[in-house]
């Protein structure tokens, strides 16, 4: 069993070294957090969205910003798209892959972000969110696995994992990205936490 552990634990860390060695992963993770800086100077929301795992890490990342983070602060305007009320009403009546863009043709406004969240950048749901939000003036940063999905082609930014044959790999990349993003909008926004 140990050896499993390790082998496992092992793999994580190579994964993680793959995307950190890559220059552009790193400014893409810049130029992400600089969007959503921008976005909440602006009193604009940010909203996430994304499916199972990724539901989970959009859930993360928003109440990271709304409520607390590392030490006590004003809360940061930020909603992920995970209501159930919300989402079996119109998977329902209009359909699944139209979940989180008509939350945000009832919610979000122009100037705001979406955080689309995908590890194949594949699922429509969140392909159909990122097209409203570009449609309608909001800026998308995507999270996804391999570079040059349809989700990542379409994201103002795109903050790609790496490839892998397993979506956990990419998910725990993701969680890592999402905690350096909310840093870095705590270094803004409150640098005396730091």
């Amino acid at each position: 069993m140990k050896e499993h552990i390790l082998a496992t634990l092992g793999d994580s860390r190579d994964y993680l070294h793959r995307f950190m060695s890559e220059p552009n992963n790193i400014e893409a993770i810049a130029r992400a957090a600089t969007l959503m800086i921008a976005t909440l100077h602006r009193s604009n929301t940010i909203y996430s969205c994304g499916n199972g795992g990724s539901m989970s890490d959009a859930m993360h990342f928003a109440e990271e910003l709304t409520g607390r983070y590392r030490k006590n602060r004003l809360g940061l305007s930020a909603a992920a798209i995970s209501d159930p009320g919300h989402i079996s009403c119109v998977a329902n009546d209009f359909g699944y892959e139209h979940i989180f863009s008509r939350y945000l043709e009832a919610r979000a406004r122009k100037g705001d972000c979406l955080l689309a969240i995908s590890t194949s950048g594949t699922s429509a749901n969140v392909i159909k969110a990122t097209e409203y939000a570009k449609a309608n003036g909001m800026e998308v940063i995507s999270l996804t696995g391999e570079p040059g999905s349809k989700l990542g082609q379409l994201a103002s930014v795109d903050v790609s994992a790496g490839k892998s044959a397993f979506a956990d790999r990419v998910q725990e990349v993701h969680i890592k990205i999402i905690h350096t993003v909310i840093e870095l909008i705590e270094r803004e926004f409150c640098p005396e936490n730091y």
